[in-house]
């Protein structure tokens, strides 16, 4: 798999919760830090998704926003 993205994070799926229209899915990270994504339900059930299930979080944004109170 070869893609653009420049912020491709290994880790492990400990959790997902499938929604009527969305699924959300908790990745670790090795050093425990989590990453949440939410995807669709079709995409998750597509990718056949699974907890324990090795994947890769792949960060792509043109932007980053910072605000304060």
């Amino acid at each position: 798999m070869k893609i653009s993205a420049r912020n491709c994070l290994k880790g492990k799926i400990i959790k997902i919760v499938h929604g009527v229209v969305n699924t959300e899915v908790i990745i670790q990270l090795p050093g425990g830090t989590e990453i949440v994504s939410v995807i669709t339900k079709t995409a998750a059930q597509r990718l056949k998704l699974a907890e324990d299930e090795e994947v890769y979080a792949v960060i792509k944004a043109s932007s980053v926003m910072i605000a304060t109170e």
